[in-house]
């Protein structure tokens, strides 16, 4: 080969081996998708996005009062009935004002059964006996002023001693008067004001009594509901914070719900009752039947892409309930599910 030929031919060589490189960079890879998507359930639907959720909704229970957890009897995954306790707080100081409350709910008690009780027969007959002792002083009283007036010769007695004598006949007769009045005031009994005063004082102190135990009660924080207990957010010696705060979710999961939110441009093709079908995200082979069960008329903001309430868009949803039997199926409370439901019938003629 002719030497001046060897270099030209080794540039086109080079030129083409470096089309063929970038030609074989730029080529479009096709990767197979990691999970086959859902295949659609009928010719013509409406899509959308669930998520599962108990039959009960997701109870989120509180704490009625911030205080230290004594007690939680619970764990994630339980089944509890209505009443069996999810956890006790401490509840020492609310006790020591009940038995306080107690104690003057007793004493009003005594008041009142005080009252209730008198006249004591026993104090009768001392009233009875001063009365006697009263009218025998004036009696005596009376004599001795009758005596002083009786006599005609004032050398013998002095004007001054008959007016002592009655002075003294009527303040025996005013005592007389006031043990008489004693004696009735006695066999009157309790007087109908104070025995009102003291039934008030008694229902007060009840009042204040009952209140007491129900702030104990409430320290022990009950399932409302038979279910399962989805979460618990609380150990024993932590501080149960009042509020906002969901210490326990409880749902019941005897049947599940899926809440599917569809777009508000596709809402009036969806049709109540219409057949629907749902499909796990992460496994399009799983395609769970649907039961319809009711809509929530009121459109409202898409809130939950992820499960949590701060995301928003402004994309509004018509949100419809569905309904299936959980049986063994892999699925579990807050898990997304992709939605196909039959429009056929929103379809006009």
């Amino acid at each position: 080969m002719n030497r001046k030929l060897v270099l030209p031919v080794l540039a086109l060589a080079g030129a083409g081996f470096a089309s063929w490189s970038v030609a074989v960079a730029h080529r479009a890879v096709v990767v197979p998708p990691c999970v086959e998507p859902p295949r659609p359930a009928f010719a013509l639907r409406v899509t959308g996005s669930g998520i599962v959720e108990a039959r009960s909704r997701n109870v989120a229970i509180g704490s009625p009062s911030g205080r230290i957890a004594l007690e939680v009897p619970v764990r994630a995954g339980d089944l509890v009935e209505a009443g069996d306790v999810l956890f006790r707080l401490d509840d020492r100081d609310l006790l020591a004002e009940l038995m306080t409350a107690r104690a003057s709910v007793a004493a009003a008690q005594q008041r009142l059964a005080r009252l209730a009780s008198l006249p004591r027969a026993e104090e009768t007959p001392v009233l009875e006996a001063r009365l006697a002792a009263a009218a025998a002083k004036e009696a005596d009283a009376r004599e001795r002023l009758a005596v002083a007036q009786s006599v005609r010769d004032p050398r013998a007695i002095s004007g001054e001693e008959v007016s002592r004598r009655g002075f003294a006949a009527v303040e025996a007769g005013a005592r007389r008067a006031e043990a008489d009045a004693d004696l009735a005031l006695h066999r009157a009994g309790a007087w109908h004001e104070d025995v009102a005063v003291a039934e008030a004082e008694l229902a007060e102190a009840e009042a204040r009594a009952q209140s007491l135990e129900v702030e104990v009660d409430r320290m022990v924080v009950r399932a409302p509901i038979d279910g399962t207990v989805l979460q618990l957010n609380l150990r024993a010696g932590e501080f149960a914070a009042a509020g906002d705060v969901a210490h326990v979710v409880l749902g019941d999961l005897t049947r599940l719900h899926l809440r599917v939110d569809i777009d508000e441009n596709d809402a009036w093709r969806f049709q109540a009752g219409a057949d629907a079908v749902a499909t796990l995200r992460g496994n399009a082979e799983l395609r769970v039947p649907l039961a319809f069960e009711y809509v929530e008329p009121l459109v409202v903001p898409k809130q939950e892409l992820s499960g949590q309430a701060v995301e928003r868009v402004d994309t509004r949803v018509l949100q419809v309930v569905f309904s299936f039997e959980p049986d063994t199926l892999p699925i579990h409370v807050g898990q997304q599910m992709d939605v196909d439901i039959d429009a056929t019938r929103g379809v006009a003629p």
